[in-house]
């Protein structure tokens, strides 16, 4: 980037920064833009140039986190399974957090963030539209490795949709306990993959049943 670039860009990430720590300590509904902007010494005009809105700098850190999980679902070994390449690139996301996000914002924020997104009303709508968009999108690339139409074999939707419902439940678990590391939402997203399987089984009742 040249000079006039890398100002821009340091200018947006300080945006962002600050509407992060901003929501994540005294609540996205309550932070104003006049108040984003203030604290990095900026007029709202300028917050306006990098983002739309309040909504749009919430989920930009998850947008980019999103944007290189559907690039490294791509770049899977071509003999994994559907849900093996899932698996192995949700995974492989969280080990690269710290090195994918950390020139933008600290990983600790962005998790505090994340957990901000999950327990607000306005902002967990947003997020279940992403989401859906999100799943087609994952949904497509499965298709396309998998070498079908994805508009006449249902199964990458089915496989995608069972996978998020595990991603969904994840969230909520994580969001509810006390440990907010990045090593702790990893361990307990792979314990609950782990029951993916055994779970769309045919019958597990107990032995006594």
């Amino acid at each position: 980037m040249n000079l006039r670039e890398l100002k821009k860009a340091r200018t947006r990430d300080a945006l962002l920064r600050a509407a992060l720590e901003l929501y994540t300590t005294q609540g996205y509904e309550r932070t104003t833009v006049d108040e984003i902007a203030e604290r990095c010494e900026v007029s709202q005009r300028t917050f306006f140039r990098y983002f739309a809105n309040k909504e749009e700098a919430a989920f930009a850190v998850q947008e980019m986190v999103e944007s290189r999980y559907v690039a490294a679902l791509r770049e899977r070994p071509a003999h994994e399974g559907p849900l093996e390449a899932l698996r192995g690139t949700v995974l492989g996301t969280w080990d690269d957090l710290n090195r994918s996000i950390a020139e933008v914002i600290p990983v600790e924020l962005h998790m505090r963030a994340y957990r901000m997104i999950e327990s607000t009303p306005a902002l967990l709508a947003a997020h279940l539209r992403r989401s859906v968009e999100l799943e087609e999108q994952v949904a497509r690339v499965i298709a396309e490795r998998e070498g079908v139409d994805v508009d006449a074999d249902p199964r990458p939707r089915v496989a995608v949709a069972a996978f998020s419902g595990v991603m969904r439940l994840t969230g909520r678990l994580w969001g509810a306990g006390e440990d907010m590391s990045v090593e702790a939402i990893r361990a307990l997203t792979e314990s609950c993959l782990d029951q993916l399987g055994p779970a769309l089984g045919a019958r597990w009742r107990g032995d006594d049943a």
